[in-house]
């Protein structure tokens, strides 16, 4: 098996950490952060305490099925975020992966004929990601085991407990 990259609990509290300081010394003050679901909750809640920014967003996305699986095309969830909340603000899409770019093209596209700007801040930007973000904390080409998601599910679709 391929060598992958590990991003365990402690680690990513010093990965966004590093992500906050490289938006600071840009100097660029989001109004907001949009996370998108669901690896973005953990990178936006940890960019909103560490750039003091309260208001969090969050845009459901689905891509991904499974390990290396995926949909033809990223497709937005409901609730999605409406128009008139993102008028005029600076917007930070966070995200914990930009691995083809596709999820992040479709929220950014979302987001800029609303927005004055936007920007995008990912843990891990692959290189073969057709969006090039402004904030990457580390580039790879590897397959990421997120601390939040190396393990399974504990409950199926069904609401039936797995096996511990």
């Amino acid at each position: 098996m391929a060598e992958r990259e590990e991003l365990t609990w402690e680690l990513f509290g010093s990965a966004s950490r590093e992500l906050a300081g490289q938006i600071a010394e840009s100097g660029y003050e989001p109004d907001l952060i949009l996370s998108i679901a669901r690896g973005g909750l953990f990178v936006a809640g940890a960019l909103g305490y560490a750039l003091d920014v309260k208001n969090l967003h969050v845009m459901n996305v689905e891509f991904y099925t499974g390990v290396d699986e995926r949909l033809d095309l990223p497709v937005m969830l409901p609730p999605v975020p409406n128009a008139v909340d993102l008028t005029g603000a600076k917007v930070l899409v966070a995200d914990d992966v930009a691995d083809t770019g596709a999820t992040l093209k479709l929220v950014r596209d979302f987001c800029a004929d609303h927005v004055s700007e936007v920007r995008c801040a990912v843990v891990y930007e692959k290189p073969h990601s057709e969006v090039k973000c402004e904030y990457v904390w580390r580039r790879t080409d590897r397959w990421i085991n997120f601390a939040w998601s190396k393990l399974p599910p504990v409950v199926r679709h069904e609401g039936q407990v797995l096996d511990a």
